[in-house]
């Protein structure tokens, strides 16, 4: 979007560049990763990085309030979702934006979704570093919104996620993590921190205590846990023979309790308001359906990665669910295609990724991602044979 940088790069591209920048990720841990990455980074204008930052703190204004707990206590629509030892604040959260235009036609981010829940940090840094490496990106763009280096990045996160702990005591749990789409970001994690990643098949329970057996079969106190599973796929896994249960009692630390996950969610959208904010609301709770459906998506509260979402809503369409409280209305945002590219222009999303600083106590925008799209929406689906699409992510003037 910074027309400068944005000529420069689209004149010098070659698909011999981009074939030796996706040779370079693929080879640094022997794994092709399942998704699309875009040929090209997007450039964030500074008037676009400021109401960036702005949107999130007027997000984080909301959820830092004192009443914030009560006012998602909702969000919990069965006991079984709710895991004990709760901490006061999310360590990790993603706000997503589309970005679309104002009234002047310049760049403005909407708010698409947040979540209390991890995402690629470590993945992110890695694809931050190879775009610089084989796309001459100047020295003084950064992926970090805020300025930070990339060791000082590493380190926060290594801060928070191990502490003082021996990292082999700290696990990244999920449901058998090479099968993930998001596998390569915990390669990553695992060679930035040295922590395990584990299935959680392989968790061991003894009283409240829980292990893993290491390489050499010698058990390991687990002391930590990075927790990367999404509870909608884990209650799918009826198959997976398991010691441990989210619910039990037991004695770790959770970097990033579970519980945030559905606290700071689609069921937050309602309680925001503001310039960067679409309308949103619960669906039980709508007196009147408006007339102008279409422009408006229902998103089911409790799925991921955009499963149940309807863009072409309808009077029948709403009748016919039975479960209104796990569903919103929310008012489309038009996204808007802003990125040149060689063919077509590329519309795009950002998430700002966010960590909380147990030190001073305050919640900061440490990174970003992106996503490209050439179709109606963001997603694999809707860009099938399409190029310059996919993950990827934003360069910062600092």
């Amino acid at each position: 979007m910074i027309p400068k940088y944005r000529q420069a790069f689209n004149s010098n591209f070659t698909e011999d560049k981009y074939q030796a920048f996706l040779d370079d990720i693929n080879q640094k841990f022997g794994y092709v990763p399942k998704f699309k990455i875009a040929e090209t980074p997007i450039f964030i204008p500074n008037q676009l990085k400021h109401r960036l930052i702005e949107a999130c703190n007027d997000i984080m204004a909301v959820i830092n309030q004192p009443n914030f707990k009560s006012l998602t206590e909702g969000a919990f629509f069965e006991d079984k979702m709710r895991v004990p030892n709760e901490d006061d604040h999310s360590k990790f959260i993603q706000l997503d934006f589309g970005i679309c235009l104002d009234d002047n036609g310049e760049p403005t981010p909407k708010l698409i979704e947040l979540q209390g829940f991890p995402s690629l940090y470590f993945y992110q840094d890695l694809l931050g570093k190879m775009y610089k490496k084989h796309f001459n990106i100047p020295e003084h763009l950064s992926i970090h919104p805020l300025g930070i280096s990339s060791d000082e990045f590493i380190e926060r996160l290594r801060t928070e996620i191990v502490g003082d702990s021996y990292p082999k005591q700290v696990i990244l749990l999920e449901i058998e993590p090479d099968k993930q789409a998001t596998a390569i970001d915990f390669y990553c994690t695992a060679d930035m921190l040295g922590i395990k990643v584990l299935c959680i098949s392989k968790l061991i329970k003894k009283g409240k205590q829980l292990f893993y057996l290491d390489d050499h079969g010698k058990e390991i106190q687990v002391l930590k846990i990075y927790n990367r599973i999404i509870f909608d796929e884990l209650n799918q896994r009826d198959d997976l023979k398991r010691e441990f249960d989210f619910q039990d009692e037991v004695d770790v630390e959770w970097i990033g309790h579970p519980n945030w996950f559905f606290r700071i969610s689609k069921y937050t959208m309602p309680l925001l308001k503001g310039d960067y904010v679409p309308k949103s609301y619960y669906l039980n709770q709508l007196k009147t359906i408006p007339n102008d459906l279409e422009n408006y998506v229902l998103k089911p509260l409790y799925s991921f990665a955009g499963a149940g979402v309807e863009i072409h809503v309808t009077q029948e369409m709403i009748d016919a669910i039975d479960d209104k409280a796990n569903y919103l209305l929310q008012e489309k945002v038009a996204y808007h295609p802003i990125i040149d590219t060689l063919d077509e222009p590329a519309k795009c999303e950002i998430r700002m990724m966010l960590l909380h600083n147990k030190t001073t106590n305050t919640t900061q925008i440490v990174s970003n991602l992106m996503r490209l799209s050439k179709g109606e929406m963001i997603g694999v689906k809707y860009n099938k044979d399409k190029t310059w699409v996919g993950g990827s992510t934003g360069f910062f003037e600092i």
